[in-house]
């Protein structure tokens, strides 16, 4: 299928000094439908991507909540803070970037009459940053005025306490330290008994609504952009083969990534499903889009003008979010703000070149996804 002319009389003979800036770099970046087969193993990716995301994704949570499993602490820790890294990796390399190739500046539609005025791509990011901030700001600050507590520092797991008990314990992972271990500041004076007869349900529930909403915003960047993803693997033409490589990769350390985020935080017990369906919602994501891309699989342009503004918008918004999440609510929280972090500098060390290896390892998947 030969490309539309994009207003161009002969596209094979333009004159550059005349013709449109925008009809020139539409025509230049058209790539048509090139479906070309490969349908059992597209169907076969259906069901791999499934297990394997939803396997690694899973795991976090299941180390975190299933004292019976009894993970060793360095196997959690890592998968924690390898998937950390990826989620940062995953903000600059797999979202605001693609973005800039969708609706940047020198792009048909970046260069289209009200796009070309601005540069889109790192504006959307900002938005998408300070509204999670706000959020979260919000969800601290009615938790703060409600039950007049501040939680200082972080729930992690990666408290001296725990490392030093070298296995993974649900009653230090699942809720916020006790008031032994945590740090406690009223808004005025202190008022401890007031805070010890919360309990530890109360404290669940006082982590649990300052983080949801974070992560909410968070898993919604993160399937938004599985859905691209399957999308894409449903309908990729001579590309498929090294696609299916590369994705499944891909959306197991995205998945880790979720599934470290979700271990971290309180659930109370009468929310003690939702970890676990928040897990499968990323874990079914990815494998039905890729069933709606071979159902449109002759007719569906990922490269279209309109999928590519849809794209674009929502790499911009999804990576913004996944970089204030991945700097602020897993690495600042953990490294930086948590009063009970581990002291053992050979587990602090295994720590940053686990979120290192996430990083480096996600960003090199960025050379064909």
């Amino acid at each position: 299928m030969s490309a539309p002319n994009f207003g161009l009389a002969d596209p094979t003979h333009v004159d550059l000094t005349t013709a449109s800036q925008h009809d020139v770099l539409c025509y230049l970046f058209y790539t048509p439908n090139d479906y070309k087969g490969y349908l059992g193993a597209r169907v076969s990716s259906i069901f791999v991507i499934l297990v394997v995301s939803s396997f690694v994704t899973f795991f976090p949570v299941a180390a975190a909540r299933v004292p019976k499993l009894k993970i060793p602490i360095y196997v959690y820790l890592f998968a924690r803070y390898f998937g950390s890294g990826v989620i940062v990796a995953t903000g600059f390399v797999h979202l605001l970037d693609p973005a800039y190739y969708e609706i940047g500046t020198f792009t048909c539609v970046g260069s289209a009459p009200g796009w070309i005025q601005y540069s889109w791509p790192p504006a959307f990011a900002m938005f998408a940053g300070v509204v999670t901030f706000l959020l979260d700001f919000a969800a601290d600050r009615y938790v703060e005025k409600k039950y007049g507590i501040t939680f200082m520092g972080s729930h992690s797991v990666t408290t001296q306490a725990n490392c030093d008990a070298g296995g993974v314990d649900l009653h230090t992972i699942s809720r916020r330290p006790s008031m032994e271990e945590k740090q406690v500041a009223p808004r005025e004076e202190p008022d401890l008994e007031a805070v010890d007869r919360l309990g530890k349900d109360r404290l669940d529930d006082l982590g649990f609504k300052q983080q949801i909403t974070a992560f909410l915003v968070l898993e919604f960047g993160v399937i938004f952009h599985s859905v691209i993803i399957g999308l894409t693997l449903g309908s990729a033409g001579n590309e498929f083969v090294i696609l299916y490589v590369v994705i499944i990769f891909h959306q197991s350390f995205e998945g880790m990534g979720i599934g470290a985020r979700l271990s971290g935080i309180p659930f109370p017990r009468k929310y003690h499903w939702m970890p676990w369906a928040l897990c499968a919602a990323y874990g079914l994501t990815t494998p039905i889009s890729i069933a709606i891309g071979l159902a449109v699989r002759t007719t569906f342009n990922p490269n279209g003008y309109t999928a590519n503004i849809v794209q674009g918008v929502l790499d911009a918004l999804s990576g913004g979010i996944l970089i204030y999440t991945g700097f602020v609510e897993l690495l600042a929280r953990d490294f930086l703000f948590n009063p009970d972090r581990v002291k053992d500098d050979r587990k602090l060390a295994f720590m940053v070149v686990c979120v290192c290896a996430g990083a480096g390892l996600m960003a090199f998947l960025g050379k064909w996804i």
